[in-house]
């Protein structure tokens, strides 16, 4: 079998194209976007056909929804899987969303249902994963000097996303940036339920969608995207800015806490602030060497998990997570994980497991065998395949 992995550099790609490779199938990648981030969707088209003109294909595939490709796929009949990490992703909006050479997997199961009913025979729900096999062989390198340099009690590796946000820019009236920060604040309140997107008005809507003139404005839309994005893009990203924020000043008011971002950490005066980490080299020594792992969920992923929680089980780590609605699907609370419901619990958690290690990491040693045994690549890709045969 032989495919195209079209790639963008995404962080997924290298763990995906290993395990396409152990499976035995031949992968030819495209790989301009790599390095040339002005690619339009036309060029991405036309490379893509020569593609497929040159080869012959099983299938195309990408991490997260590309309609250019989608189309073009739909004009050779050459089917165009995709495997979306991310949310919100706004291609997915597109009419491109509806072909009938798509198959498209979704791993939040909330994002899932609301874009199934779309194109419902071809579109999947399928959890993210992790590569063990590739942290463990980290891992077992790892020195006394490493152990002592990502040692620390409570570390979060992450963006901040104050960079990211476009709330912040606009220039809104006092109702609709006192309904918007009110309805944020009362959402910061609540885990495993997200009620922003349901609970905006219209007028609301219009007002922040018209305030950027550069909001998504697709014109191959199948529908209204405004309030989903505005919900996900704008209060979404702001949310994840001010709960990032608050968890973090509040924790290093009583215990040591290292982050390791490209954000601006000014915010956070008592916090250890470390600058980046190398994503396949740095993170997953301080996943392994953390006392506690904190995992900060946005918003915009409603009920899914994201990448961050299969990473940290898959190198051993202690994890502490917000609750997610999908979390007792897979894991087992206080066995594999702990998550929190409120910065409360989270602040008490953190203090319980700081001074109970034997329990700590009897629970890091089960969440590792449990993602190791059930949640890697290879048992992801193969249920890929299966649904994909199933389909031919």
């Amino acid at each position: 079998m032989e495919i195209l992995f079209y790639r963008y550099n995404n962080i997924c790609e290298p763990d995906i194209l290993q395990t396409f490779q152990a499976f035995g199938i031949t992968v030819h990648t495209e790989e301009m976007e790599m390095t040339d981030k002005t690619i339009t969707p036309r060029q991405c088209a036309v490379k893509i056909a020569d593609w497929l003109t040159e080869h012959t294909f099983a299938f195309v595939f990408s991490i997260n929804f590309f309609p250019a490709i989608s189309y073009t796929c739909n004009r050779f009949h050459v089917p165009y899987v995709c495997w979306s990490v991310d949310s919100p992703v706004p291609e997915l909006f597109s009419n491109a969303l509806k072909n009938e050479w798509n198959r498209i997997f979704l791993f939040d199961r909330t994002q899932y249902e609301f874009f199934h009913p779309i194109n419902p025979q071809r579109i999947f729900y399928l959890p993210l994963a992790t590569n063990t096999k590739r942290w463990e062989e980290l891992i077992l390198t790892m020195t006394e000097e490493d152990h002592a340099n990502y040692s620390s009690d409570i570390s979060f590796v992450g963006s901040l996303y104050t960079e990211k946000c476009r709330y912040d820019t606009l220039n809104l009236t006092p109702h609709t940036r006192g309904f918007a920060d009110g309805l944020m604040e009362a959402q910061l309140k609540i885990y495993g339920y997200n009620f922003i997107a349901e609970t905006l008005t219209e007028g609301v809507i219009r007002e922040i969608a018209d305030a950027d003139p550069d909001f998504y404005k697709g014109a191959d839309t199948y529908g209204d995207t405004k309030r989903y994005l505005v919900a996900h893009q704008y209060l979404g990203v702001k949310l994840a800015a001010i709960e990032r924020e608050r968890i973090l000043n509040r924790l290093a008011e009583h215990f040591h806490v290292t982050l390791y971002t490209n954000s601006d950490s000014t915010p956070l005066p008592n916090v250890h602030c470390m600058g980046p980490a190398r994503t396949l080299t740095e993170m997953p020594r301080i996943f392994h060497a953390s006392k506690i792992n904190l995992n900060i969920t946005m918003r915009p992923i409603e009920s899914g998990l994201s990448l961050r929680i299969w990473d940290v089980l898959g190198c051993g780590g202690f994890l502490l997570t917000n609750y997610q609605a999908e979390i007792p699907e897979y894991f087992e609370i206080g066995k594999d994980l702990e998550t929190y419901e409120s910065i409360e619990e989270l602040e008490q958690k953190a203090a319980y497991y700081l001074s109970h290690e034997e329990e700590r990491l009897e629970i890091a040693i089960h969440g590792y065998e449990t993602v190791a045994k059930l949640h890697t690549y290879e048992i992801r890709i193969a249920e890929m395949i299966r649904i994909l045969h199933s389909l031919s």
